[in-house]
């Protein structure tokens, strides 16, 4: 969690990761997916899809990182929350007087938004058509679910939402009947036309719906991709990958690990492969799933790799299994 100076008013990004656990376990799956694994297009087309998500919502954190605003408020970048669902705001700018949503999209092509029933259809340059969830029907769910959170926590403050449209090069063809569209540069003007808008929060009450909202915020954690995406545990190819070269199937040797392409030794190779296996396998690793997985033989030294990344632990023996806590 960092806070970001802009003009005297704090900015307050709330974002866990560098990546998002979700991109990290589609990144780390492609690598151990044969390429003609009937899935492999589909999760390759869901990681470009949040990669892409990932920049837009970038080019928006910087235009706040570049503009300041008469009025006094506090952003907050990626933050997720629960009442009666659990919901994702991409960026939230909280004033004295409202509430506004940013839904960042980045889907490149020629836009036409459904209206009856709501769905965004895409049309690629290539000529290529597609369809999504409509962005507007998710803005204004997510505009419904803040307002029941505010009115749990006995906050009357508006909310309102716009989508934004991370580059120029969408092109809308048919907008939304009832929600504005923008791109990144007209964020600021249109903020300042929402200026009449009365103070409803004093600015103590201002920083304790801010850190009421920090407090609440849950990370995501995704289900494992296998289980996600009905992809059989065998066709992941096992083995540690080494951080120097990317070679999957690094050989254990005393107090390292080597890998056989590049010659570098690593003696903490197999924590990111065994968070990669928790991101792809399961919730829970056994010590055979560990030995599989890194390719190891001794029960011994699998116990021992697992019990040094103090991983959280249930039953003993032979019935003890690991759980990784992504959030710590």
């Amino acid at each position: 969690m960092t806070a970001i100076s802009n003009g005297g008013v704090v900015a307050i990004n709330v974002k866990f990761p560098a990546e998002s656990l979700a991109l990290q376990g589609l990144k780390a799956t492609l690598n151990r997916l044969s390429a003609d694994h009937p899935q492999y297009s589909l999760i390759f087309s869901k990681y470009q899809s949040k990669k892409a998500g990932i920049a837009g919502e970038k080019r928006v954190e910087q235009i706040f990182r570049t503009h300041s605003f008469l009025m006094e408020h506090r952003i907050i970048h990626d933050l997720s929350l629960h009442t009666s669902a659990k919901f994702q705001l991409d960026t939230t700018f909280l004033t004295q007087a409202f509430a506004l949503i940013f839904e960042v999209k980045n889907i490149s092509g020629i836009l036409t938004f459904k209206e009856n029933p709501q769905q965004l259809i895409r049309e690629k340059f290539s000529g290529e058509v597609d369809s999504f969830e409509s962005p507007a029907t998710q803005l204004e769910r997510n505009m419904a679910l803040l307002r029941e959170w505010f009115h749990q926590q006995n906050i009357h403050l508006p909310v309102l939402g716009v989508i934004v449209l991370a580059y120029p090069k969408q092109i809308v063809k048919v907008p939304p009947q009832n929600v504005k569209i923008l791109f990144p540069n007209l964020i600021p003007p249109y903020i300042h036309t929402l200026s009449h808008y009365p103070n409803k929060l004093d600015i103590h009450m201002l920083d304790l719906l801010t850190n009421k909202l920090l407090k609440s915020h849950q990370e995501y954690i995704p289900p494992p991709i296998c289980e996600n995406y009905s992809i059989s545990k065998e066709d992941i190819q096992t083995g540690v990958i080494c951080p120097t070269c990317k070679y999957i199937g690094m050989n254990k040797i005393p107090r390292s690990w080597h890998c056989t392409r590049c010659r570098k030794n690593n003696p903490l190779a197999h924590v990111q492969t065994i968070r990669e296996w928790f991101l792809i396998m399961g919730r829970a690793m056994k010590n055979q799933d560990c030995r599989e997985f890194l390719q190891i033989d001794n029960l011994n030294t699998a116990s021992r790799l697992l019990k040094n990344m103090n991983l959280k632990t249930t039953g003993t023996f032979k019935d003890r299994s690991y759980q990784m806590d992504f959030l710590h």
